[in-house]
């Protein structure tokens, strides 16, 4: 089957938090939005037609999750991932960012420290702020533009602040790193060591663009399943995030009663009629489409790379090996936070996700969404373009 994904689909005026929130956001209406996580392509048409299905039953009551359900999610892991799960492991939320949170009051009480490791996806630490905990970091290390994790510092920090639980970015967002099985190892042993809980995001696990394939961190090892608490989803996958459907695998039954306590507290579980039914169809159908959505992406990310070696020379793309958002250092213009921000919403109209809201050493850096047309990539790219040489004229 033929997919284009240089078609361009109107998405203005459909209450698009990426496109109708621009004047809201970065000030005008022209601004061209590059910055959440969220594509602009359609979606496979088997999930088209599983919801026109589901929709055409005209009942939309209260859904269990049905056997059909918990299979598609379990085969998708085994046969993409190598990762053997039970359906009666996955517990639902109607997102990633609400899991955060729940695991947050699971397993911490206020006044707890929990560890992230920054730069890192943002609303990380506001989980951890929403609740009164601490966010203590354990920066990652740029080695010319590769991150690594400082385990050192990792355990130092474990042991100083007494953290129970770390949040684990994987593959990584911002930087796009996707982790060994041998660093992910050495971060489980350390955590196992001193009985961390790790809640690791893999909402972008399907996302791999290069030759280092997802590891589920709870597929490592028995022990580290025990530890884990697994955020998964479709909607990064599958352009599905307005769906709210997340699956949660918690092997551990303790880790698994607790954090549902807290879904039943706050009563956030439950399922989607429309969600599950897209789930079912994008898990047993959507295989193709998302390889050739990545060979668009890898292409979208060349493109990037070439153009800014060519004419933006002050910016430096960082190697992507998984998620379509480019990690890019704009230092080298002399902005700080709020100038950089500004230029790139004022002069260049282009909305951007700052660097810095990732958290320390973000500071001077922009993420860019290369899950959008060729066409618009290309016009977002010479925005910036020009907008960088009037800086330059004026400051010379």
């Amino acid at each position: 089957m033929a997919y284009n994904f240089d078609e361009t689909i109107e998405r203005r005026g459909t209450a698009s938090a990426k496109w109708d929130a621009v004047k809201e956001l970065f000030g005008s209406e022209d601004v061209l939005p590059l910055w959440v996580a969220d594509m602009d392509f359609r979606v496979p048409e088997e999930v088209v037609e599983a919801i026109k299905e589901t929709a055409d039953h005209g009942i939309f009551g209260y859904t269990l999750r049905s056997d059909e359900y918990k299979q598609a999610v379990k085969d998708w892991m085994k046969n993409r991932h190598g990762w053997e799960i039970d359906g009666e492991w996955i517990t639902q939320t109607p997102g990633v960012v609400n899991a955060l949170n729940m695991a947050v009051l699971a397993y911490t009480e206020p006044g707890d420290s929990v560890i992230v490791q920054p730069p890192v996806y943002y609303p990380f630490m506001k989980a951890i702020n929403n609740h009164g905990r601490q966010v203590v970091n354990n920066p990652l290390i740029d080695r010319g533009g590769r991150y690594e994790m400082d385990f050192d510092d990792l355990e130092a920090k474990i042991e100083d602040s007494g953290a129970k639980l770390l949040f684990l970015c994987n593959p990584q967002n911002p930087s796009g790193r996707v982790w060994t099985p041998d660093e992910l190892k050495q971060l489980g042993d350390i955590c196992v060591r001193h009985g961390v809980t790790v809640v690791s995001d893999e909402i972008h696990g399907d996302l791999i663009l290069g030759d280092q394939p997802h590891t589920p961190f709870a597929g490592i090892s028995d022990e580290f399943a025990e530890i884990s608490v697994t955020c998964t989803a479709p909607s990064k996958t599958f352009n599905l995030a307005g769906l709210h459907t997340s699956n949660i695998i918690i092997p551990d039954e303790g880790r698994r009663k607790a954090f549902n306590v807290q879904l039943d507290k706050f009563a956030v579980g439950g399922s989607s009629p429309i969600g599950a039914a897209a789930t079912i169809a994008a898990y047993r159908h959507g295989q193709e489409w998302l390889e050739n959505l990545l060979d668009y992406v890898r292409d979208n990310y060349a493109f990037l790379t070439e153009f800014t070696e060519a004419n933006i020379p002050k910016l430096k793309v960082y190697p992507l090996e998984s998620t379509y958002l480019a990690w890019v250092d704009a230092r080298a213009l002399g902005l700080d936070n709020k100038a950089l921000e500004t230029f790139m919403a004022k002069e260049a109209k282009v909305g951007l996700n700052q660097g810095h809201i990732f958290g320390p050493g973000g500071e001077g850096f922009v993420r860019v969404n290369l899950a959008c047309t060729r066409k618009t990539l290309e016009e977002a790219l010479n925005r910036i373009k020009e907008a960088v040489k009037k800086h330059q004229e004026t400051t010379a």
